[in-house]
Order: structure tokens, then C-alpha cells, then sequence
């Protein structure tokens, strides 16, 4: 599939990334030749120097050929034209990030309409959803649903005092014969990530990543050492877009928020938007202002700004001085393994969201995808077609790919954790771990 990314920023780079591991045709348009250079460097793709609004740009990058193009540039303008000339060239599909919100609602309707936009995205709106899913299950490291929230994908790093330490995956699945909750699915240790099998060991600091069923989610948090959080008071450091968004989710739930922002005219903005939070005009980095507001005595801070560096170093003193739970929006991946080290609770980015609609988009006949900053594994849902070498086969039967893990099945509205002996049936949803090399072979094993 020929694929044009409009803009190499954070999320535009981490959908190339994704999309040329797969082996598709991708190119990627920028002004800034720097990331474009980057890319360039480390995957097999083409790039375009040049505005994603300029005609000749695009037709340089075969616009005219693309099946997909994907504007994910700062501006609403930009994405937007750019997915007006991809249809006027007869583009099937046409993917725009959209930060306004008029643009995105009810009002903008017919201009996304008149244009062909065929998918929006809001990367500010899905991390706002991220960090509350992460506020609410305290020490997850991420949070996804699949199968209309029937299954839950969780992610945590294990203490050294979890009770899960030191057993086999074998010995987890006897313990729980013979109808389990939870299936351990992907593992990230020294900076390796892989799909699980029976013989890995847990160890303490591994990051798992575990699909449960709904009903079984209490028993596990208690085994991986999570708690359920009592929110009452949640500090904000930061007022962009993404903060106001986490507010006006806190407010709702009638929890105290507290923002500190450094733009005066960005605070009053916040003032009247959020009228049940109290917003302070200051600087992150000032200690003294973190100080002042007692940044240790709040059940979780979160650092929301455009800076990596000041989001790090405020968690990490909110964490020093008694802070229940720290999360940082980091947008360098480079900082993930410092941040493991130092004590940060969770850390996040905006291109994760984002690119899980894309691919689900390209991929067509997946329901849901589910990536991750640190490695290469992935989850999927998807329906097993009638017809396939699925339907009417058992798990055991299929010979998948070593790199993949059927986890969950839904049936008729209920989930339940796949086994060598479960029977699959046309129209069951399925919920796997992949690597994208073999995400084709499972393709044709569920089709």
C-alpha cells in the first residue's frame, strides 16, 4: 500500500515508522528537512522536502498514486488542504489532525465533508483520555480497551514484592485452571520486548503487558501490586490544550484540580473555561513555586507541557517530596529508559493514539490496533471471517506465527481468555499480540 505522510513531526514520524515497518510504500512531506533526514537514516522510506499545501510538492511525492494520505502538521490549514488535493486526485482515503474544535465537531461537519476528510485526528483529546485511564489504575504504565471494553489490555512494571515475581507464565496458568481471567501476553526487559511464552521467568522492574477480562480486573491488580486510586486532588503542571482537556475530565468527577501555568493570558483563559479549578500563574522549573503549593501532598501530578525536560524534572521533585503518583508527557523516546530509572510513574506521548487509528484505517479489516512507545509489539482486534481456516479450528490447530499470541476471544458479548483448546467460530472477535512482520500471515490465517 502507498501511504503520504503531510508533516514528520511526532506523530507524523512515529505513523511512517510504523507503516514502513510493515513493508508499505511510505512517503512523507515536510518544510523541515531535519526530521525527514532522520527518517530517511533509519527506514525504508522517501521523502519530500516542501509545504504539504504545495501542488508540486505533492505530485513529487505521487499523490496521484497514494492509497492513504495522512496530514498530521501543526496547522488545521494545512492538513485540511492537503486532504482536499489528495481527493481531487482520487485518493480512497484521507486521514486529518484537527485541533480545533469546531473544525472537529457538529460546526465543521460539511467543510470535512465538502473536502473529503475521512478521518480526524486529535492527538491533544486522545492523550487526555490516556492520562485519566492511567489516574484511575494507579502504577500502569498504559491502559487499552478492545472488544467494546469487554477486554482490558494492561500494561505495569512489576516491584520487586509483586506476588508474580519469580514464577513462570506455565505456573501462573495452572495456579488459575481452568477457566482464567488474564493472559500475560508481551514483555519488555533491558530493552528488548517480545511475546511471552510459557517457559519466560518474570522478574522484578519487567514491564508487562497483561489482556484481562473485565470481571477478572480486580484480582489483577492486586497480583501485579496496582491499586484502584481514591482521586481527590490531581495537580496539572501546564495549560495547554491537553491540560484543559484533563481538567474539564477531573472537574466532572468532582475532583479538586490545581494548574500552574506560565502565560498570564493562558491562565485567564483557563479561569473561565474551568471555573471549579483553581489555575496559578507560574513557572514549573521554579521550585519554589512547586514548593508553595505543597506538590507533595496531591494524590497525582501530572506534567502536561511542550517541554520533556521541565515535565521530568517536575515529576521528579513532585515524587521526592511525597506525591502519590507522577506522569509526564514526554515527546522524546529517547528519555523512556531515563525515566524508568528515576521513579516516574507512567510516562506518555500523543503519537501513540494517533497512530492506532491510522493503522486500523490502512489495515482495513482490523477493528482495533493498540502500539506502544518501546518495542515492536502490537495488539490487535479483528473478526474471524467465514470461511477462513479459522473459522471452525481450534487455537492449537492454526500453527501461528512464534511471534504472536492469541489472548482473547468475544463471543455473543462475552470475552474469554483464549486457549490451545478454544474453538473459534465466524464473526468471533479475536485480540492478539503481534509483531508487524507477521501481521499478513495472520491476516490470511483470519480472513
Amino acid at each position: 500500500m502507498r501511504i503520504l505522510v503531510v508533516g514528520a513531526g511526532e506523530v507524523g514520524s512515529y505513523i511512517a515508522e510504523r507503516l514502513s515497518r510493515e513493508g508499505n510504500d511510505v512517503v512523507v512531506v515536510d518544510q523541515h528537512s531535519g526530521p525527514l533526514d532522520a527518517l530517511a537514516s533509519e527506514f525504508d522510506l522517501f521523502t519530500v522536502n516542501g509545504s504539504g499545501t504545495n501542488p508540486n510538492v505533492l505530485a513529487e511525492a505521487g499523490l496521484d498514486r497514494a492509497d492513504v494520505v495522512v496530514a498530521v502538521t501543526d496547522s488545521d490549514e494545512v492538513n485540511l488542504l492537503a486532504c482536499m488535493q489528495a481527493k481531487q486526485q482520487g485518493v480512497p482515503a484521507t486521514v486529518a489532525r484537527l485541533q480545533d474544535s469546531d473544525l472537529r465537531g457538529a460546526a465543521g461537519r460539511e467543510l470535512r465533508s465538502a473536502i473529503g476528510v475521512d478521518l480526524v485526528l486529535d492527538p491533544d483529546e486522545q492523550t487526555a483520555d490516556a492520562i485519566m485511564d492511567l489516574l484511575v489504575f494507579h502504577g500502569a504504565s498504559d491502559i487499552n480497551e478492545l472488544a467494546n471494553g469487554e477486554v482490558l489490555v494492561v500494561g505495569a512494571r512489576l516491584a520487586p514484592d509483586a506476588p508474580l515475581v519469580g514464577k513462570t507464565i506455565a505456573e501462573i496458568g495452572a495456579y488459575y485452571e481452568p477457566e482464567w481471567d488474564f493472559i500475560f501476553g508481551a514483555l519488555a526487559r533491558d530493552g528488548e520486548v517480545a511475546v511471552m511464552r510459557r517457559e519466560t521467568t518474570l522478574q522484578p522492574n519487567d514491564l508487562v503487558r497483561v489482556v484481562c477480562r473485565r470481571q477478572g480486573r480486580r484480582e489483577l491488580v492486586q497480583i501485579m501490586g496496582l491499586s484502584h486510586s481514591d482521586l481527590r486532588r490531581v495537580m496539572i503542571l501546564g495549560g495547554g490544550r491537553t491540560a484543559g482537556l484533563l481538567a474539564g475530565r477531573l472537574l466532572e468527577r468532582h475532583i479538586d484540580v490545581v494548574i500552574i501555568e506560565i502565560l498570564h493570558e493562558r491562565c485567564l483563559e483557563l479561569s473561565e473555561r474551568h471555573a471549579g479549578a483553581l489555575v496559578l500563574h507560574g513557572d514549573i522549573t521554579d521550585i519554589d513555586v512547586l514548593a508553595r503549593e505543597d506538590i507533595g501532598s496531591f494524590d497525582a501530578v501530572v506534567a502536561a507541557t511542550g517541554e520533556d525536560d521541565a515535565n521530568v524534572l517536575a515529576c521528579l521533585y513532585a515524587k521526592s517530596e511525597g506525591a502519590a503518583e507522577t506522569i509526564a508527557v514526554v515527546h522524546r523516546l529517547s528519555l523512556l529508559p531515563l525515566l524508568e530509572q528515576v521513579g516516574i510513574d507512567a510516562a506518555l506521548s500523543p503519537r501513540t493514539a494517533s497512530a492506532n487509528m491510522v493503522l486500523r484505517m490502512v489495515r482495513g479489516d482490523v477493528t482495533a490496533v493498540a502500539t506502544f512507545l518501546e518495542g515492536n509489539v502490537e495488539i490487535l482486534e479483528f473478526e474471524v471471517g467465514a470461511g477462513s481456516r479459522a473459522d471452525g479450528s481450534l487455537v492449537r490447530d492454526l500453527h501461528l506465527p512464534g511471534q504472536m499470541l492469541l489472548a482473547a476471544i468475544l463471543r455473543d458479548g462475552k470475552a474469554r481468555i483464549a486457549r490451545g483448546h478454544s474453538e473459534l467460530r465466524a464473526r468471533d472477535h479475536v485480540v492478539a499480540f503481534v509483531t508487524p512482520d507477521c501481521v499478513d500471515e495472520v491476516k490470511q490465517a483470519f480472513r
